[in-house]
């Protein structure tokens, strides 16, 4: 029987002809010449901001967090519907999480979930763009404006995406990019920081050096480094980011294939899904959104699971997705409980995630297609 798995690491022509210049370079530590490529080619994608290349998404949050000079009591607005990095790399530094419920359509942050729960002492708001959909920014800058609230893009899903033509991860102050294994560019592990704000640039370089003034010091602004502030190891080594550049050279064919899978699921499954009452991602006007992931909400739990089962037998890896934050054993520590986020909690037993990679081939898109079509519910 073919086996169609629910994912395959992106790859590229061109590198492990890229690792194998890296390591004969010499240079393996962090801020070497890829990643200097890859810093300049995200930066691009991204409008502009300064970015910082990091071991993973959790370190690009956790140095927003440290940014932001979370201090105990202060709220921090998260989604409930996301991986916990989102919220615990604020938890960890004494921010007190509100978990925000999502909106059905596309299971982003609900923007009226959001606005019910601002206080004098709310200080910022975390935005994921579930699946690379944007979420409503026009909503969100205008709640961020009308509060002077900080607004931070855990921008995961969203390379290559935008809201009215404008790059997801340039909105916020700063914004978090994933280059993990199910990424849409993956090295493996790895991450990013995107540092939209100017005046926080010069400290987000300080944390990332373990405290020291390190980059200043290479750039002959200061005659030695030392240490200045508190801070940690946040850098990438730069094989790296060799892997990543190999990847965004092949950007336009990694692209291509993600849209034309993910374009055939929504067009061949739309008869199939008005039968069953199955929802599917709903995508504004406004979005452009980078194929990261394509979602089916089954109507029951039951049906969730007789879903991924009638897959499994047919050599297809369907899975299903987050658990509701609020309802975890930590985020009920935290003050989360059962009933917070209805829409979170029903996606939690009811969501499922198709196959979809870079290298998947029209045969595999066909094999996941037939097996939802031949299902006939639990």
């Amino acid at each position: 029987m073919s086996v169609v798995p629910f994912n395959r690491a992106t790859t590229a022509p061109a590198q492990v002809q890229y690792l194998t210049e890296s390591f004969a370079s010499g240079v393996l530590c962090g801020d070497g010449p890829f990643s200097q490529r890859a810093s300049e080619y995200l930066s691009s994608r991204v409008g502009g901001g300064a970015v910082l290349l990091t071991p993973s998404c959790t370190d690009a949050l956790e140095m927003a967090a440290l940014l932001m000079g979370i201090q105990p009591g202060d709220e921090v607005i998260v989604p409930a519907f996301t991986f916990v990095s989102t919220a615990n790399a604020f938890a960890m530094f004494g921010a007190t999480l509100v978990f925000a419920d999502s909106d059905p359509r596309t299971m982003n942050v609900d923007p009226v979930s959001a606005a019910a729960l601002v206080t004098p002492r709310t200080r910022a708001i975390v935005l994921v763009h579930y699946g690379g959909v944007a979420c409503d920014m026009d909503h969100f800058l205008a709640l961020a404006a009308e509060h002077d609230l900080m607004l931070i893009e855990d921008n995961a899903h969203g390379l290559l995406g935008a809201w009215q033509g404008r790059p997801l991860g340039s909105f916020g102050a700063m914004a978090t990019l994933s280059f993990h294994e199910t990424k849409n560019f993956s090295c493996g592990e790895g991450g990013a920081l995107v540092v939209n704000d100017p005046a926080l640039l010069p400290r987000a370089e300080i944390l990332r050096e373990k405290g020291t003034n390190r980059n200043q010091f290479f750039r002959g602004e200061v005659d030695k480094y030392t240490w200045v502030d508190t801070g940690s190891s946040y850098l990438l080594a730069d094989p790296l980011a060799a892997v990543l550049c190999a990847q965004f050279e092949d950007a336009e064919r990694i692209q291509e294939r993600r849209c034309g899978a993910w374009d055939r699921y929504h067009r061949e499954l739309e008869h199939w899904a008005a039968r069953f009452a199955v929802r599917r991602p709903v995508i504004a006007a406004a979005c452009d959104h980078p194929a990261h992931l394509y979602w089916l909400w089954m109507p029951t739990p039951a049906m969730r699971a007789a879903l991924i089962a009638h897959m499994r037998e047919r050599g297809v890896h369907a899975v299903f997705h987050y658990q509701a934050l609020n309802v975890s054993p930590m985020g009920e520590s935290l003050g989360g409980r059962r009933g917070m986020c209805p829409v979170a909690e029903a996606a939690s037993d009811q969501l499922v995630r198709l196959p979809l990679y870079s290298d998947m081939s029209a045969d595999d898109v066909d094999l996941v297609i037939d097996a939802v079509l031949s299902f006939r519910g639990a």
